[in-house]
This record gives C-alpha cells, sequence and structure tokens, in this order.
C-alpha cells in the first residue's frame, strides 16, 4: 500500500471515531498520524518489508504502528471494517457539507435516520432539522446551502492525487513490452485542479498484452469493461481510467483528441471542416467526394504526432494548459506561444512555518531543504499571535525569531532567510501586529484566517485595508477556499486586485493542492492588471516544499510567464516590486 491509501485508512478512522463521539485525543491520533504519512518521503511499505521500527517516525505511536503493519501485509484494517459494521459509511457523506461537525451530523443520524445527502435535503426542506436541539433555522439553511458542495465532493481529486496514481501507473505499464509509447491525457495532462478520471493512451501493437497487463495492476478493484483496444477499470479509490491502445500512426491526434479540451477540440474540428478536413482520434483526413450520392472518401494526412496534426492546420502545438479555448487559436505560430513559467524558473519560497507555531521543522531544517531544492531565498513566515490553536507569535517571540534568522543566515553560503511573518487581517480590519513591528520584516504577508463568513463588504474592506498598510508585501490565498471542501469567502476580488496594482502590492498563488489560491481564470486577470503573482508552498514541513510544482502547473493554466511571477527574480531584484514604507 502506498502512504497517502493508509492516510486515507487513518482519515476514515478518525472520521468514523469522531462520529461516534470517542476520546478525541485517540481522534487526533489518527489525524496527526495521516498528516504524517502523507509528508513521509520513505514508503511505508518498504519499511514494514525492511523490519524497520516504525515508531521512530514522529507522530507513530506503537498503536499505530501495528496498525500499518497490518495494513501493508493484508491490505484492511479489521477495526476499520468493526466501525464500518455499526455506522453506514454513506453516513460519512454528511461530513462533506461545510460547517456540518461529526456532533451535529451524528446527532441527524441518531434523531432522523437520515443517511444520505438526499434525505438530508428534504428533511431541510421540510423544515425538519430546525427543530432538532442544537440547531435552528440558520442553521438549516446552512446546512441546505452545503448539500451542493458535498454532493460533488468526491467526484473529482485533486490534480496532485491524480499525478500520483499516473505516475505510478505509468511505470507500471511500461514494464509491458508491448507498450512502445504512453501518455496520460484529459484533464489531467491540461493541469485542471481536479480531475474526474483518466485517461491513458498506449501505441502497441498487441493490444490484448497491454490490457491483460493493465488487469494486474494492484490498484484495480474491477473492471468496467473490455473491448479490442479499449478497457475501462475502477481503481480501489474509486477513480475511473480508461486505457486506449492505438497504432502509431495515430498516437499524437489521439493524444490531442483526448486531451481536449472539448471547447478547444470543437473549435479545433471547425477549422479543419473549412478546409475540407476531417479530425479525429485516428488522425486529420482530406474528406472527398466521387460525385452527387456516392460516398465520402478519407485520406489520412496526419495524426503520428501532435506537432504533424497542428501543422496541417497551419497551427502551433500549443501547450495542454492552454487548450481551454481562451485565446490559443490566436497564436499562428511558434513564436507567438508564451513561454510558461516552469518549476526550475522558481528563485525563492516565500510562505512557510516552522515548530514555532504550527510547522514540524526549524528554520536551519527548512532552509537546508530549500537549499537542496535549488532554491536561492526562502522567508520564515509563522503565523501572527491571532492564530492561538497555532501558537502564533507575538511581538516579542516574532523578534526571538528574527534573532535565529540572523544567526543561520551567518552559517549559510549563497542562501538567503528573510525575516517574514504571516500576520492576519483581524475581524474587525486592521493588522494583528503594529506597524513599528511589521516595518522591522523583510517580507509581510496579510491573510484571513477568521470572519470567512462576515459580507461581501466587510471582508473586501479589510483586505483593502491591509493592502493600504505601508509594510504588507502580499495577500495571501485571497480566495480563502479549499478545494471541494469550502467554498470562497465573499470578497470583491476585482476591487482586491485594482487596489493591489494602484498600491504596488503582490497577490499569492498558494500551491497547496487544497488551495490552488488564486486559481487560473483569477492568475490570468492579475496579469492583465499588471499584478505580479508569488507562488508560495505554504510549507508546514519539508515536503510541503515540493507543493511548489502544483502552484506552476496552475500559473501555466492562466498564461503566466516567468516575467509574470514575483518569486522567479532574485530577492533583490523581487523587493524592488513591492511598494513598502510609503
Amino acid at each position: 500500500m502506498e502512504n497517502r491509501e493508509i492516510a486515507a485508512v487513518f482519515d476514515k478512522m478518525a472520521d468514523l471515531l469522531e462520529f461516534q463521539g470517542a476520546n478525541p485525543f485517540r481522534v487526533r491520533a489518527y489525524r496527526n498520524g495521516s498528516r504524517r504519512l502523507q509528508d513521509l518521503p520513505d514508503s511505508v511499505s518498504g519499511l514494514v518489508e525492511a523490519g524497520e521500527d516504525l515508531t521512530k517516525i514522529d507522530g507513530i505511536g506503537k498503536d499505530l504502528a501495528d496498525k500499518i503493519a497490518v495494513l501493508v501485509k493484508t491490505g484492511e484494517l479489521p477495526q476499520l471494517n468493526e466501525l464500518l459494521a455499526e455506522i453506514p459509511v454513506g453516513v460519512l457523506t454528511l461530513l462533506r457539507i461545510p460547517g456540518l461537525g461529526p456532533k451535529k451530523a451524528a446527532a441527524i443520524y441518531k434523531e432522523l435516520g437520515i443517511e444520505t445527502l438526499a434525505d438530508l435535503r428534504a428533511a431541510c426542506e421540510a423544515k425538519k432539522i430546525r427543530d432538532l436541539k442544537g440547531f435552528g433555522a440558520k442553521t438549516e439553511e446552512s446546512i441546505l446551502a452545503g448539500i451542493g458542495l458535498a454532493e460533488h465532493a468526491g467526484d473529482r481529486i485533486y490534480w496532485a492525487t491524480a499525478d500520483e496514481i499516473v505516475q505510478s501507473l505509468v511505470a507500471y505499464l511500461k514494464q509491458s513490452k508491448a507498450v512502445k509509447q504512453i501518455e496520460a491525457a484529459g484533464s489531467y495532462r491540461r493541469g485542471r485542479e481536479t480531475v474526474g478520471d483518466l485517461d491513458i493512451l498506449v501505441d502497441a501493437k498487441d493490444a490484448s498484452a497491454v490490457m491483460d497487463h493493465f488487469a494486474k495492476f494492484p490498484e484495480v478493484a474491477e473492471t468496467i469493461a473490455r473491448g479490442d483496444t479499449k478497457m475501462s477499470v475502477r481503481l480501489h479509490s474509486g477513480l475511473q481510467v480508461d486505457l486506449r491502445v492505438v497504432p502509431t500512426e495515430s498516437f499524437g491526434a489521439a493524444l490531442q483528441y483526448f486531451t481536449g479540451s472539448k471547447e478547444h477540440n470543437i473549435v479545433l474540428r471547425g477549422l479543419a471542416k473549412d478546409r475540407g478536413l476531417k479530425i479525429s482520434e485516428w488522425g486529420i483526413f482530406r474528406v472527398e467526394k466521387d460525385g452527387p450520392g456516392k460516398e465520402e472518401t478519407e485520406e489520412y494526412l496526419a495524426g503520428k504526432t501532435e506537432a504533424d496534426l497542428y501543422a496541417v492546420l497551419d497551427l502551433p502545438v500549443c501547450p495542454p494548459e492552454l487548450r481551454e479555448n481562451r485565446g490559443e487559436f490566436a497564436y499562428k505560430k511558434k513564436s507567438d506561444i508564451p513561454k510558461l513559467v516552469e518549476l526550475a524558473d522558481i528563485e525563492g519560497d516565500l510562505h512557510m512555518h516552522t515548530s514555532a507555531t504550527d510547522g514540524k521543522e526549524t528554520i536551519r531544517a527548512m532552509a537546508a531543504a530549500a537549499q537542496e531544492r535549488g532554491l536561492k531565498y526562502i522567508a520564515i513566515t509563522d503565523h501572527s499571535k491571532r492564530v492561538s490553536m497555532a501558537r502564533g507569535l507575538d511581538a516579542a517571540r516574532l523578534r526571538e525569531q528574527w534573532d535565529e534568522v540572523d544567526r543561520v543566515n551567518k552559517e549559510l553560503d549563497g542562501f538567503t532567510v528573510l525575516k517574514g511573518i504571516e500576520c492576519d487581517i483581524l475581524e474587525r480590519g486592521g493588522m494583528d501586529l503594529d506597524d513599528d513591528v511589521l516595518a522591522e520584516a523583510d517580507w509581510v504577508i496579510a491573510s484571513v484566517h477568521y470572519g470567512q463568513n462576515q459580507d461581501r463588504a466587510q471582508i473586501t474592506e479589510r483586505i483593502l485595508g491591509a493592502i493600504e498598510n505601508p509594510w504588507v508585501s502580499v495577500i495571501a490565498h485571497p480566495t480563502g477556499r479549499l478545494i471541494n471542501k469550502r467554498d470562497r469567502y465573499a470578497v470583491d476580488l476585482e476591487a482586491v486586485m485594482k487596489a493591489a496594482a494602484a498600491n504596488g502590492k503582490l497577490l499569492e498563488l498558494n500551491a497547496n493542492p487544497a488551495r490552488l489560491d488564486l486559481d487560473d481564470i483569477q492568475c490570468a486577470r492579475a496579469k492583465q492588471l499588471g499584478i505580479p503573482i508569488v507562488i508560495s508552498s505554504d510549507a508546514h514541513s519539508i515536503g510541503g516544499l515540493d507543493v511548489l510544482r502544483y502552484g506552476v502547473k496552475q500559473a501555466r493554466r492562466a498564461g503566466l510567464t516567468a516575467k509574470d511571477v514575483a518569486n522567479t527574480r532574485s530577492w533583490a531584484s523581487l523587493k524592488k516590486l513591492v511598494r513598502r514604507g510609503e
């Protein structure tokens, strides 16, 4: 089992135990264990097979270590099966509703026998929820509004999660000698922030051999359908994967066709039709008729590569991330296409946390890990005091941390640690720390963590106030969304962007795969307004530094180049972009 699968089991255990009202420390142990496994670079299965002591892993005690060993060896956990026998698994879908915690979900289940979102919707519409103890009309309305999000929360997975599956599956399929070429297509290849299913294309003569091998992939739970050249399976995670085997002369055409998007392909087909051509997954063809009433004949023109196919239409190959029919057909030659930002362009990471608040590592450890990854600078940006649950820093502790930054910098060669802070924008407005403190920082992040249910005008005014603060550098995760879990808060983002442009402040693209905030559309708008974007990891551990690639993928979908991203510059150049102290 992969780390993420074991982590998923622990998360489900935590959900079920919390639903039962179990000891909070027990629930927290499973959640902490899950997070630790997700952050762990080593394969837990490999450690078990090697006989390593799992209790040496921080956050993994003997009880969890024993359960990990059972999962690795048997693929299941008896304790989870026992809980699932007591609690209908469908009840957990209630927990997807934003703001509906385990206690309220349990009350709904016990008092009304509700197990599904459909039943809950009916109960809300019948105004039965408001009569339960501890609920009320407003809670009922909030639940009803959140059901729509919950209904679709399980439909699509994070791109980051899909990427783990793709890398594992492609590596496995390449073991088949019948495979000549292989690519993942669909929304995954276009870098959409969530993925509904996977399309895998294989160039092979022996389709049967490839599909036989595919059927033995350890993650396959069932085969949905199998034909001569296509096979569909469902993985244990519930994700559907479609495998298509195509001949070499059609591989590029199939890759283009199944990459999409639908909107891109509609335009492409129209351009082909205007020239008397036809495009399909098999290639691009010239269509001719010998006369009235005669059948059409098709002459194959290209399809071996995407470049061949686009060339027939006098078009350059556009990066997959841009194939959404958002203006990419304006590029008539290769030199017209912007050189999109790449991970290698990133010079520094300007949002991360340490063990001083809710992170897991020291300043030294984060600096060393960042330097190993080729970065030139980082900003240590622990939470300010308002975030009390994370032991946020007051002025005295922050200044002590900055003294430590000075000491660490003296030990480093060719690398700089910046004195930073993620300073909360208070519910009433204003910053969580005084200006005299913020003035001493190299880098000040302003963010909204509390009061996210305030109205649009209030939240907007709070953020505008932060932008106008002379010492703020950037607004972090500007909409506050959590993909599939929480909608963006009510904010006039256009007003925020225009204020950022007017005040010389930057906006963040938070690369955490659960955030990716700003999204691609919003990043494109920021580019239009001339606002540099900062792609930040928001890392809380060493492994968290690696999420920068997801932010880069999102930035590419927005059409951002290295010039559009602030932290592709040296620190000396970047700080000139930010208007501070004015």
